[in-house]
């Protein structure tokens, strides 16, 4: 055993003693006073501790306290039964704090007693019991965090080990102070029964066996034993407040001082409302000047001071901030931050920004949501985040869309107008601001809102400034929507087939296909607008073809062959399909002019060939649009592709399909012929 041990052996020993062995009153003094001493200092700790757990020990400390404190009320008790004297220190607390009177000194006993049994005592024995309750309830769920926090590598396993080993100790603690604040309460009991004993045996004892009158035993033992009951009863108070501060301190994180100045002071303003009122009060009529004007005074100044403290603390806290900012944009590596580049990105002008603010009543961004879901379900493609912004270099009403920080489009909308067009193509008979609808370039007309009734009236098609937006934006997304898939979006993809199909995803990617070439393939699909939504069809046609060719041209052409309901369904409307095809001589040159490199295969053909292609092929869809008629280019599916590569430039809008892309049951009706004379 250590010496601390030996210690509080003998300690708890001599207390036994105590209860049984009379002690000479000079001691008994000296015991009292340690007692007093040692219930102030528990007081001071359990006010400056940190957190609970930093005096774990209380619980076993209060145990010891009480049971210190009633063997000396049984010492003294006996004391003022047996001699009619027990100290200087009871007589003193007797006759001096409570100038002699046995009243005074019983009154002042019980309001002591009372505070601390119904208040003090009562309020920490209900406190020590809910967070005994809570603190067990709470350990499972803590435990799990612990061991997320351990799985996710946030921690190590000996920091695990300490956080499970503290919680473990915090349930003790609890669970060991809601028994012990019982000690409390049982010892106000105890001190009140000790009290009205001292009294009925002092009373016996100076009337039977001192030959005493009945006043001289009552006011003789009366003022000892309130005496006694007082020096018993403060070191009680003491350690009931302590217990109280302990069981109360859970969300507190510092010392009690400390805490309670900080939060106090926090709030200038409500001091200086605060000697307001006091000030108020002083100059009422009938109530005293002084007290409430001086405390109003003092109140005030604190108030001022405070706050002309928070406020330079403030742009102390500002300029560090300031600075702190200055030093992290003089890093080099938050130059990275500025490489940064939003795929999408919309900017407007002042005039504008009341469509993206909801407080206003603007619907911008409830619409931004629907066009993602709307590529999500048109192209099988997951739109990246679209950044809003105002832009004060813009026209007030213009706005501008980028893809991967660069223009792509721009527009201008009026929030105040309509924008109408006509569906049959024909002149615009309201009177308006003439422009062209920005996503399709057909001829429009704003028009206020009082006129609104009548283009409804002649049949015309009317748009709010936000949809006009949202159709633009659309377009345009799906315009780029191969530029802005990209590798980890193709990741993102995979992951998420893999919660269904995670034979297939394994076996294709990496296995067969990697996800660079994945992500051409894909690219290459929604360049065409053909849906990437059939991923599994995608990935098995893949699956089945990449181990005979790394060509991704090829590969995307395989998959539009096994894509060819889908591809039907998006092209060709009312199972009749008005196609131009080529002539056997344009497809002769173009398979004749197919070259292959390292890189795959490429198209070399001569200009002058290319120019009579696509001037035949300029004149038969300029004609077909004057009738009314979006036709399809079908090729053979050798030809596609080259086909597509040999026009894009120039007619991207232009569908180039393959006999193998149509589904047999589509009625095909050929409406001309791209050839290579000049006619």
């Amino acid at each position: 055993m250590k010496l601390g041990d030996i210690t509080m052996a003998i300690m708890a020993i001599v207390i036994i003693i105590m209860m049984v062995i009379p002690l000479p009153a000079a001691l008994l003094d000296l015991l009292l006073v340690f007692n007093i001493t040692f219930s102030l200092v528990i007081l001071l700790i359990s006010m400056n501790t940190e957190k609970p757990l930093d005096f774990s020990i209380f619980p076993s400390l209060l145990l010891i306290a009480t049971l210190l404190r009633l063997s000396l009320n049984v010492s003294s008790s006996r004391l003022i039964l047996l001699n009619g004297y027990a100290g200087k220190v009871i007589e003193s607390f007797g006759n001096f704090v409570v100038k002699g009177n046995p009243l005074v000194g019983f009154i002042i006993f019980a309001i002591i007693v009372i505070i601390q049994f119904v208040v003090i005592t009562k309020g920490a024995e209900r406190v020590a019991e809910v967070a005994a309750r809570f603190t067990l309830d709470a350990m499972p769920g803590k435990q799990m965090s612990i061991d997320a926090d351990l799985n996710a590598g946030i921690i190590s396993e000996s920091e695990a080990q300490n956080r499970r080993l503290e919680i473990q100790r915090e349930a003790d603690f609890y669970g060991a102070m809601d028994g012990a604040s019982k000690f409390v309460k049982g010892d106000a009991i105890a001190g009140i029964i000790i009290v009205i004993i001292d009294i009925i045996g002092g009373l016996i004892t100076g009337i039977v066996f001192q030959g005493l009158d009945f006043t001289e035993a009552l006011n003789r033992y009366t003022l000892l034993t309130v005496g006694d009951g007082l020096v018993s009863q403060i070191p009680a108070l003491l350690i009931s407040t302590a217990t109280g501060i302990i069981v109360t301190k859970a969300a507190s994180s510092g010392h009690l001082g400390q805490d309670l100045l900080r939060q106090l002071t926090s709030y200038p303003k409500l001091l200086l409302l605060s000697a307001g009122a006091l000030g108020l009060f002083a100059i009422i009529p009938g109530l005293p000047f002084f007290p409430f004007m001086a405390l109003a005074g003092t109140l005030g100044y604190m108030g001022i001071s405070l706050d002309r403290a928070s406020k330079q603390k403030e742009e102390e806290v500002e300029l560090l901030e300031r600075e702190r900012e200055i030093d992290e944009m003089r890093k080099p590596e938050n130059i990275y931050s500025l490489l940064q580049v939003d795929p999408i990105e919309v900017e407007f002008g002042y005039n504008i920004i009341p469509l993206a603010d909801t407080n206003q009543g603007g619907d911008l961004l409830d619409r931004v949501v629907m066009i993602r879901r709307q590529c999500a379900l048109d192209l099988g493609l997951v739109v990246p985040m679209i950044r809003l912004r105002d832009n004060i270099q813009l026209n007030p009403n213009e706005y501008l869309i980028k893809i991967k920080g660069v223009e792509a489009a721009r527009g201008e909308l009026r929030t105040d107008s309509f924008l109408v067009m006509n569906p049959t193509g024909g002149p615009i008979e309201i009177d308006g601001i003439e422009t062209r609808e920005p996503a399709f370039g057909l001829q429009a007309r704003w028009i206020s809102s009082d006129k609104k009734e009548q283009a409804e009236l002649k049949g015309y098609t009317i748009v709010d400034a936000s949809s006009v937006l949202a159709t633009h934006l659309t377009e345009i997304i799906k315009r780029y929507a191969h530029e802005l898939l990209g590798r980890q979006e193709v990741n993102n993809l995979l992951d998420n087939l893999k919660n269904l199909y995670p034979a297939l995803v394994d076996e294709v990617v990496p296995k067969i296909i990697s996800i660079g070439e994945l992500q051409k393939v894909l690219s290459n699909l929604l360049k065409e607008n053909v849906p990437i939504r059939d991923l599994v069809t995608i990935l098995e046609t893949l699956g089945d073809y990449a181990t005979l060719t790394k060509d991704t041209d090829m590969l995307t052409e395989y998959v539009r062959q096994r894509l060819k309901r889908v591809i039907t369904e998006r092209f060709v409307t009312a199972q009749s399909a008005k196609v131009i095809t080529l002539d056997k001589d344009v497809e002769e040159l173009i398979l004749g002019s197919i070259r292959q490199d390292d890189q795959g295969s490429y198209l070399a053909i001569e200009p002058s060939f290319v120019l009579k292609i696509r001037s035949s092929l300029a004149k038969l869809v300029n004609n077909l649009s004057m009738k009314g008629i979006t036709p399809i280019v079908l090729t053979s599916p050798m030809v596609r592709m080259y086909f597509k590569k040999l026009i894009e430039d120039h007619f991207s809008f232009l569908p180039v399909l393959s006999y193998n892309e149509l589904e047999a049951s589509v009625e095909v009706q050929s409406v001309g012929m791209v050839t290579l004379s000049d006619n």
